[in-house]
């Protein structure tokens, strides 16, 4: 029964992308764009330099084929303002060619679609961990902000006849403003200008400051709008997940870690040099247990938002840069696996391919494959 019940549903996902959503003067209906688990086809339309034939050969039809035969019923498709217009606000064709393409891939494959506005000119989610906190201009420029929207009307004109049950839209990935207030008033302004556009379509949005479940408390949607998924993301603890990342402090910790339980012992405390010492201290990694029961309470506030607003939750990013010890990451990727189970949360890994992924694209193989083990046989 389970295989035939699988089987339905993948043959409608195959035909959805036939069928348009409703035009603007047909009633807002609940679609039908549920997903489950899938991965996030990163460092491609997104945080990539390859342009032309690399680009165009980085991800093609057989990944959306075995992603389809591992189980995965969704993709995240991240995109950068950089590759679909230049600094004129031109479009740049090819990279809309290639994000078609995998569009129409996926759902050849019986795979949904988010396409996600991972990073824009006037906002990066990283620019404070780098010193550049000044070029994130989106929450104090009327401009960027119209700026934004407009993005959005021509990627809506783009997409707008793909079926609404087989493709959403995350209008920006990871907000960093400095007052919650500022991101949920953005949210007004760019769901109100899609859904004078598309009434229907799916809409994927999360809290202020990297999607953070510490800030779901704050976030504030429209009422009663059902094409809403509520999204987060999760890495904690940064210092397991994030264990030697050049990019981020606490990946100059050399030191050993631990998990479950305390993440650092004393011993391995007092051997850390103090450049390092003031950032275990500030996330209690000497003193605080790291367990899956840790990982239920941070997700309560996530979880709560949801059901008061009558949506799915979603957990948009999360796993274990390569780096990491594969024991240590299989034990927080289990427990990852059962919490989101335990509560009915769809999820994406970050990522595919790249150096939190389980799929090595220049050898044609798997690069973790206790890992994918773990991911493919997480309904089991």
């Amino acid at each position: 029964m389970k295989q035939i019940c699988k089987l339905m549903a993948l043959t409608a996902i195959s035909v959805q992308l036939l069928t348009a959503c409703t035009t603007k003067s047909e009633n807002t209906e609940v679609n039908n764009f549920r997903i489950e688990r899938g991965t996030n086809i990163s460092h491609w339309l997104s945080q990539s330099e390859e342009r032309g034939e690399a680009r165009a050969r980085h991800i093609q039809e057989d990944d959306f084929a075995r992603l389809d035969s591992l189980g995965f019923d969704f993709v995240r498709l991240p995109i950068d303002e950089v590759q679909f217009w230049d600094e004129e606000g031109n479009k740049l064709p090819e990279a809309w060619q290639l994000m078609h393409n995998a569009i129409r891939w996926a759902g050849k494959h019986h795979l949904r679609t988010i396409v996600d506005l991972h990073i824009i000119r006037s906002h990066y989610f990283n620019a404070s961990l780098e010193g550049n906190a000044d070029a994130n201009t989106l929450f104090s420029s009327e401009k960027a902000q119209q700026d934004l929207i407009n993005m959005w009307y021509q990627l809506s004109d783009a997409l707008k006849d793909y079926s609404c049950d087989s493709v959403a839209y995350e209008f920006m990935n990871e907000p960093v403003a400095d007052d919650h207030e500022q991101w949920n008033q953005l949210i007004v302004k760019v769901h109100k200008a899609l859904r004078e556009r598309e009434p229907q379509r799916t809409l994927v949005i999360g809290s202020n400051l990297w999607q953070g479940y510490e800030t779901m408390k704050y976030l504030k949607l429209p009422e009663n709008d059902k094409n809403i998924i509520l999204s987060f993301h999760y890495y904690n603890p940064m210092i397991l997940t994030h264990y030697g990342a050049w990019w981020t402090p606490i990946g100059k910790y050399t030191g050993r870690v631990n998990y479950p339980g305390v993440l650092v012992s004393q011993e391995d405390y007092e051997a850390a040099p103090d450049t390092v010492k003031h950032l275990l201290d500030e996330n209690h990694y000497t003193t605080q247990v790291w367990d899956i029961d840790k990982i239920r309470a941070d997700f309560q506030d996530a979880i709560a938002a949801a059901k008061k607003y009558d949506l799915q939750l979603f957990c948009g990013e999360w796993g274990v840069y390569e780096k990491v010890d594969r024991e240590l990451a299989y034990r927080w990727t289990k427990d990852m696996l059962t919490v989101f189970k335990e509560n009915h949360i769809a999820w994406t890994t970050w990522c595919y391919d790249a150096d939190f992924g389980f799929w090595d694209q220049q050898k044609h193989t798997f690069k973790d494959k206790g890992l994918i083990d773990l991911l493919a046989g997480s309904e089991k």
